[in-house]
């Protein structure tokens, strides 16, 4: 039903890869956000959680390098564990918050990433505008619904992001205390479809339709990713996830191999929250974006 717009949405959606570590731990945990072009100037669309995610990250480590120069400045004045704890309640970090944060853009240009960003007042949208770029890896961008008014319950959509990270290319230098991306191991991750029917409609506080509802999740990785029809026309872009209380609960006895074991699960119907189509472009059109509907 959905392979050619697949096809069509694959052209122009790209990912964000994270690599993070929480303070004190040398795990390094992966992730992965979406975004998409929206023209060849180098506009594109996200969530604002997800641009939100790369500034933290210049935040992160901005704080990383104070912290660290601090440390190494006082190294020998004092017992190593007491300049720690200083700069740990200095610094405001333990070990349930995140230290690092590290982003790559795959597939976007080629040349140095420079970035300007702006986000939607109200709602969980954003613009990327990539500058000073010598190529843009994109050639094919999107065409949005003209009329958002026929939006209506029961339409099918399909979303494109990229839940379930597969690349390696990171590490943990011991040496340095830092994560870092490595030029071996797989740099890539997979695309992943899943679609949906539009149950309902979203309002805010002022009774502004602002986004709609799919009848399956959007799946962490998908945040950004361009929401479409069967002709691959964008429709909405996927931002969040609600969780409906079904009310079934279960507490009952089972047998699973021969044993006897007790089961107690309370069933959630797990919903996309997607930004309606005519948001994204008057956000686009209010920071004079250009870009093409049908």
């Amino acid at each position: 039903m959905f392979v050619k717009a697949i096809e069509v949405a694959t052209e122009f959606t790209r990912p964000l890869l994270t690599i993070e570590r929480f303070y004190g731990s040398t795990e390094v945990l992966r992730g992965a956000s979406s975004l998409f072009f929206v023209n060849s100037d180098g506009w594109a669309l996200t969530c604002k959680h997800v641009a939100n995610l790369i500034v933290g990250a210049e935040q992160l480590g901005s704080r990383k390098q104070q912290f660290d120069g601090e440390f190494a400045a006082m190294s020998g004045k004092k017992k190593e564990k007491q300049i720690r704890r200083e700069l740990e309640q200095k610094f405001q970090v333990d070990r349930k918050k995140v230290f690092e944060i590290k982003n790559r853009f795959v597939n976007c240009i080629e040349g140095p990433t420079r970035i300007t960003m702006h986000n939607h007042p109200r709602y969980d949208v954003a613009v990327l505008h990539f500058e000073e770029f010598t190529r843009l890896l994109c050639s094919s961008f999107p065409v949005f619904a003209k009329n958002g008014s026929d939006l209506k319950q029961g339409k099918f959509l399909c979303r494109l992001g990229f839940p379930f990270p597969e690349f390696t290319n990171y590490r943990y230098d011991a040496s340095k205390d830092t994560i870092e991306w490595t030029a071996t191991g797989k740099d890539i991750t997979p695309i992943f479809p899943i679609e949906g029917m539009l149950t309902r409609h979203l309002v805010d506080d002022q009774q502004n339709m602002f986004g709609f509802e799919l009848s399956t999740p959007g799946l962490r990785g998908q945040s950004g990713c361009p929401v479409f029809d069967v002709d691959g026309r964008v429709w909405g872009m996927q931002s969040a996830t609600n969780h409906l209380d079904l009310n079934f609960d279960v507490d009952q006895e089972v047998v699973r191999g021969g044993v006897k074991k007790k089961v107690r699960d309370s069933a959630f119907l797990h919903v996309g929250h997607c930004i309606h189509v005519e948001v994204l472009k008057e956000f686009l059109r209010s920071n004079g974006v250009s870009f093409e509907e049908a």
